[in-house]
């Protein structure tokens, strides 16, 4: 398991379009397998929505995990270091400066 979350954490991109090409597969191959009167340009453009229907519910389930992780401290934020000066440089700079 840890080795397909690590390929996938990898290759989010070829994870995504490849779900999505496969929930077209699935959905043409579903209506072509019913009788139904609908054209294929028809068809092409429900399995378009159902694709894009699992994908929008892939990302969403991928990024309340991702929240969920970070927030029970699987990773931790990263520290910025102020480099704000302080009065006593903005004085002297001031005093300091030609302008």
């Amino acid at each position: 398991m840890e080795a397909v979350q690590s390929w996938v954490s990898k290759h989010k991109l070829a994870t995504v379009g490849g779900l999505w090409a496969s929930g077209i597969g699935a959905s043409l191959i579903a209506y072509s397998r019913t009788r139904s009167p609908m054209k294929p340009s028809l068809r092409l453009i429900h399995a378009r929505l159902h694709a894009q229907a699992l994908t929008l519910a892939v990302l969403s389930g991928v990024a309340a995990y991702r929240y969920y992780e970070n927030r029970a401290g699987g990773e931790p934020k990263p520290q910025i270091e102020s480099s704000a000066p302080s009065v006593a440089q903005l004085v002297e700079w001031e005093l300091l400066s030609p302008f």
